[in-house]
């Protein structure tokens, strides 16, 4: 997948306009991997279109504890938009994740994460 397919994926789900699809990817990405530990954000980066890996690199192994309405309203203010559009942004930013990187990859980042999460990235199993 490439860089734009992810972010048109990003833009329909969430109903948004291509630039602030752009946005919410980066602003979620990168929120993603402040939340995740270090291995796992480097897996999700391997796996993730060229030009996204950098969101997803760490400094610190150690995962940041931040519950989903933290998660949510930081990656609002890094988007600039409400948090009802963060949070189908955040949704939408995981369902591409899913396509992108494989069940048992996205099995094991969503296994880092509050049940939230799961909530809004409404994956059906074998759905693409």
């Amino acid at each position: 997948m490439t860089e734009l397919t992810f972010i048109n994926k990003v833009a329909e789900r969430a109903r948004v306009p291509e630039d602030r699809a752009a946005a919410l990817t980066e602003a979620t990405l990168r929120t993603l991997a402040a939340r995740v530990s270090g291995g796992e954000a480097a897996d999700l980066a391997d796996r993730v279109p060229e030009p996204l890996r950098p969101l997803l690199i760490k400094v610190q192994e150690d995962p940041e504890p931040l519950s989903f309405d933290e998660f949510v309203a930081r990656v609002a203010e890094q988007a600039e938009v409400p948090d009802d559009i963060a949070k189908r942004g955040v949704g939408a930013v995981l369902q591409a994740m899913h396509t992108t990187v494989g069940q048992r990859e996205f099995d094991e980042l969503m296994a880092q994460l509050p049940k939230e999460f799961g909530q809004v990235a409404h994956v059906v199993p074998g759905h693409r």
